[in-house]
């Protein structure tokens, strides 16, 4: 069994930064992994990194299951968002069919669909703390977990849209590594997501 504790660094992170040569913190944010029998918990930073907002990495999963968040501190934006398929049914890393920008805060619970991918975003001033039902098998890695896809949002370097800081609100700019992606703006947690 491996240690549930991970930790994501400013090193790795800059594989999915708008601008990964600025400056940020030695940890962008640190995850416990409860493996089948307790929820996970995911502690981020708070701040922007050249005016990004601190994220999550993002990924897509791999399997069939949704998963729930639960916001236990904090307020944010979680990304969602799904990519258009070839005529086989493969997926097509640099065009996005859906893309949702979504503010949470404290007290809210989300739930993800399936194959879709997500990450959050800290916005607030404050720590934001979630707690997720992700069924990450300990014997597993507890960063990068074999049920997620990390390796497309890594060559697309990161997600359709990017959350920064601009006038003192979040604010989308889009992902010029995508050659499709589809109008987006900020919008309230609707429970029908």
């Amino acid at each position: 069994m491996i240690q549930p504790n991970a930790n994501r660094t400013h090193e790795k992170m800059k594989e999915v930064l708008m601008a990964p040569d600025a400056s940020g913190p030695e940890i962008h944010y640190y995850m416990i992994r409860g493996g089948s029998e307790k929820k996970n918990i995911t502690v981020w930073e708070s701040g922007t990194i050249g005016g990004e907002y601190i994220k999550t990495y993002g990924h897509y999963h791999i399997i069939d299951f949704k998963e729930t968040y639960w916001i236990i501190e904090g307020e944010g934006i979680l990304i969602l968002q799904t990519r258009q398929k070839d005529e086989d049914g493969n997926d097509i890393d640099d065009k996005v069919e859906t893309f949702k920008a979504i503010k949470v805060k404290k007290g809210d619970q989300i739930e993800i669909p399936s194959f879709t991918g997500h990450l959050v975003v800290n916005t607030g001033k404050t720590w934001l703390v979630t707690s997720d039902d992700s069924p990450v098998n300990l014997d597993d890695n507890a960063s990068m977990p074999e049920h997620a896809d990390y390796e497309a949002v890594k060559k697309m370097k990161g997600f359709a849209y990017y959350v920064v800081e601009k006038d003192g609100v979040p604010t989308l700019v889009k992902n010029e590594n995508y050659s499709f992606v589809p109008d987006a703006s900020i919008i309230e947690l609707n429970k029908n997501i």
